[in-house]
């Protein structure tokens, strides 16, 4: 089994002079969910090679078994630091797609016509697509096959107004997940800031945060067993 897991490549939080990047726990927790699971794995990011990884994900407060696991894993890192390019990954053959969030994918994933193409051609292929917290951003202009948004009519969620709110990005970012799922017909629903909460529509599965990570890889996994 081979899953792709797509990483941003933007580095630039806005104009504030910070930096972003993809969300340390959102792609060691899956990361380690497939690896374990027996599953290859293959990282991907619109420039390839490493991949920016937000600063603030490696403070001591957004650590969990998963980080630490990474932070000890010269095989992983070594993986990370050299990602392929997302178009030319993107001609693979995979049995499923996973998008690790953080705010980098609101600039540039959203936007990507690879990333795009790929999520469309995976789902019309009857293959699963996960994407968590910032990642259902990568949503945005995907189309089903009648041309509308991938996401109308769908359940889906992903980082809500009041969390964006809460780590005070709300102004700062191109676009707020919640409302642009909204926008697009997406039958949106949330559970408790900043607690797990895992949605699945057919071979779309979406998570609403950091600590959503871990359950929506499984989810992926799970979805991947009983196709």
């Amino acid at each position: 089994m081979k899953i792709l897991m797509v990483l941003t490549s933007h580095d630039a939080l806005g104009n504030t002079g910070k930096k972003t990047g993809f969300w340390l726990e959102e792609f060691a927790a899956p990361y380690y969910v497939f690896k374990d699971a027996g599953v290859e794995i293959v990282l991907a990011s619109p420039k390839g090679g490493q991949p920016p990884l937000d600063p603030k994900s490696s403070e001591a407060d957004a650590q969990t078994d998963a980080t630490r696991r990474f932070d000890a894993d010269s095989s992983a890192k070594a993986q990370l630091a050299s990602t392929l390019l997302l178009k030319d990954a993107a001609r693979g053959d995979y049995d499923a797609v996973f998008y690790p969030g953080g705010h980098g994918p609101l600039w540039d994933l959203a936007e990507d016509a690879d990333s795009i193409a790929l999520i469309e051609s995976t789902l019309s292929a009857g293959k699963p697509v996960a994407a968590v917290c910032h990642a259902p951003g990568v949503l945005r202009h995907v189309k089903s096959a009648d041309g509308k948004p991938l996401v109308s009519g769908k359940s889906v969620t992903g980082f809500t107004n009041t969390e964006e709110d809460a780590v005070g990005l709300t102004d700062v970012v191109p676009f707020l997940v919640e409302d642009m799922l909204k926008h697009n017909g997406g039958q949106y629903s949330k559970g408790a800031d900043w607690q797990s909460y895992v949605v699945e529509d057919g071979l779309l599965i979406t998570g609403q945060n950091p600590a959503s990570s871990e359950a929506g890889a499984q989810a992926l996994l799970d979805k991947l067993g009983n196709r």
